[in-house]
C-alpha cells in the first residue's frame, strides 16, 4: 500500500491549438507524443502543470489572436511555451511577452518535447504509456486530418508561411497511406488530405516510388487518391492549386473513388493582380478547365478562397472578378479583406487600398457568391444524398453532404434526426434550402 501512497502524479499539460487544419495536425503529434510519455492533457490552466501554445501567424488577427492566448495562459498558469508558424518570430512575442519558457517554429515536434523534458520531466509508466494506434486527435472520431508534406515552393507576395515553414517536404508516400489505414481501423469515415500545396506532392522528391503492403506506389497525388480511394471511406482534396495534373483526379471523382470535391485557392481573377500576387498557374484559362472538370464530373463541387482589396486592385480589376465568379459558378466561397502582414511583399507593391474601398468590394462580393450559392444549393430541393452525421442538436441531427467540409462549408439539418448516430451515414432528401445551408428529412440509414 505504501507503494500507492508515494505514487509520483502524472505530469499535467495544458494545450491551446490555433490556426489552420495544418496546424491541427501539428497539435496532434505533439499530443500523441505527451500521450505515449505519460503526460496527461489537463482541460483547465489551473490543473496543468505548464502550457503549450501551438500558434498562427500568417494574418494580423491570427498574430493577435495567438498573442492573446499565450498572454491568457501566462496569466492563468505562468508556464508556457510556444510553438507553431508565429513561434518563427522569436522577437515579437518577447517583446509583449518576455516570460514565456521557450519559443519554437512551424512543425518542431522534438524540439517541443525537449523543452517539456527539460520544465517537466516525464514519469514513466508503461501502463499510462498506452495511447491509441491512430495517435491523440483534435477533430471527432468519425473524420481527420491527414497532411501529405510541409512547406512550399512557391513565393505568393501576400503569404509569408514559406518564410515559416520553409520549402515543400512531401511525407513518404508509405507513412502516409500506413496513417490512413490506422485512421480508417479506428473508425475514421472521412479523410481530409491537407497540405500547404496539395498539387506538388512529391514534386520535391521527383515522384519517388515508395511502398505499401509490399507493393510499389509512386509519390504522387495520382497514386496517392488511387490508393486512397480503395479503402471504403470519403477522402476529400483541400489546397489543390490548378496544375494541369489535377485533370487526372477529375476521372477518379466521377467513377466515386474519392469525393467529387476540390478546394482550389484561386484568389483572385484579374491577370495584373493574380501577377503582382505572383500567384502559381496564374495564366492558365481556368474557366475552361472548371467547364472541362464539370463535363467529366457533374456533381463537382467547387470551393476556394479569394481577397479583395489586394494592394493595387482597381475597381476594374474587381469588375474582373465579379465578372469571373458569375461565369465560374462556384459552389462554396470564402473571401478575406487584404490586410497587411509583416514580411509579406505585398505591403510594398503599391499603396494600401482605403478600409471604406475595401469593405464595400467584399460586401458586393459576398453578395455575388450568396445570390450563386443560394440558386445552386435551391436545385438539390427534391434529391437524395448521402450525409455523415456530425452531431444531434436536439431533435435535429446536424450533417454533411459529399459537398460540404467540415467547419467551413455549410451543413445539412435533419428534421427529428434524435435517433441517428453521430460519426455514421443516413440517406436524407432534401426539403429546403438558404443561403449557405440545406434542410433534409431522413430516407433510411446508411
Amino acid at each position: 500500500m505504501s507503494v500507492l501512497t508515494n505514487k509520483k502524479p502524472e505530469p499535467k499539460i495544458g494545450f491551446v491549438s490555433l490556426g489552420c487544419p495544418k496546424n491541427s495536425v501539428d497539435s496532434e503529434r505533439i499530443l500523441t507524443q505527451l500521450r505515449s510519455e505519460g503526460y496527461v492533457i489537463s482541460a483547465s490552466y489551473d490543473d496543468a502543470d505548464l502550457v503549450i501554445v501551438n500558434t498562427c501567424g500568417f494574418i494580423d488577427e491570427a498574430v493577435e489572436e495567438s498573442l492573446d492566448a499565450i498572454g491568457e495562459a501566462l496569466a492563468e498558469n505562468g508556464k508556457v511555451i510556444v510553438t507553431g508558424c508565429l513561434g518563427a518570430r522569436d522577437d515579437d512575442i518577447r517583446k509583449v511577452h518576455p516570460d514565456v519558457l521557450a519559443i519554437t517554429g512551424p512543425h518542431a515536434y522534438e524540439e517541443v518535447m525537449t523543452i517539456v523534458h527539460e520544465y517537466l520531466p516525464p514519469k514513466h509508466d508503461p501502463f499510462s504509456d498506452l495511447v491509441p494506434p491512430q495517435g491523440v486527435r483534435l477533430t471527432p472520431r468519425h473524420y481527420a486530418y491527414l497532411k501529405i508534406s510541409e512547406g512550399c515552393n512557391h513565393h505568393c507576395t501576400f503569404c509569408i508561411i514559406p518564410s515559416m515553414r520553409g520549402k515543400l517536404v512531401s511525407r513518404p508516400i508509405g507513412d502516409v497511406l500506413e496513417e490512413a489505414e490506422r485512421l480508417k481501423e479506428a473508425g475514421v469515415k472521412e479523410l481530409l488530405v491537407i497540405s500547404q500545396d496539395t498539387s506538388a506532392y512529391g514534386v520535391d522528391v521527383r515522384y519517388r516510388t515508395g511502398f505499401w503492403q509490399g507493393q510499389p506506389v509512386k509519390t504522387q497525388l495520382l497514386a496517392l487518391c488511387e490508393t486512397l480511394g480503395q479503402m471504403g471511406i470519403w477522402v476529400r482534396l483541400h489546397y489543390v492549386y490548378p496544375y494541369p495534373n489535377v485533370d487526372d483526379i477529375i476521372p477518379l471523382m466521377a467513377e466515386g473513388k474519392i469525393l467529387p470535391y476540390l478546394d482550389i485557392p484561386f484568389q483572385h481573377a484579374s491577370q495584373s493582380v493574380l501577377k503582382a500576387m505572383k500567384r502559381p498557374a496564374h495564366a492558365e484559362n481556368t474557366l475552361q478547365r472548371i467547364v472541362k472538370w464539370r463535363a467529366i464530373c457533374p456533381q463537382l463541387t467547387i470551393r476556394s478562397t479569394f481577397i479583395v482589396g489586394f494592394p493595387g486592385e482597381t475597381e476594374e480589376d474587381f469588375q474582373i472578378l465579379l465578372d469571373w465568379l458569375e461565369q465560374a459558378q462556384l459552389d462554396r466561397v470564402g473571401c478575406f479583406k487584404y490586410s497587411p502582414v509583416d514580411g509579406a511583399v505585398a505591403n510594398d507593391l503599391a499603396d494600401l487600398i482605403d478600409e471604406e474601398i475595401v469593405e464595400d468590394r467584399w460586401q458586393r462580393f459576398m453578395q455575388k457568391q450568396a445570390e450563386i450559392s443560394a440558386t445552386k444549393l435551391q436545385k438539390k430541393i427534391g434529391t437524395e444524398q448521402q450525409v455523415l452525421v456530425d452531431a444531434i442538436e436536439g431533435d435535429i441531427a446536424i450533417a454533411r453532404s459529399i459537398a460540404d467540409a467540415p467547419e467551413i462549408d455549410g451543413i445539412v439539418a435533419i428534421q427529428k434526426g434524435a435517433d441517428l448516430t453521430v460519426g455514421e451515414f443516413a440517406q436524407v432528401k432534401i426539403i429546403a434550402a438558404d443561403d449557405y445551408d440545406l434542410e433534409a428529412v431522413i430516407v433510411q440509414q446508411t
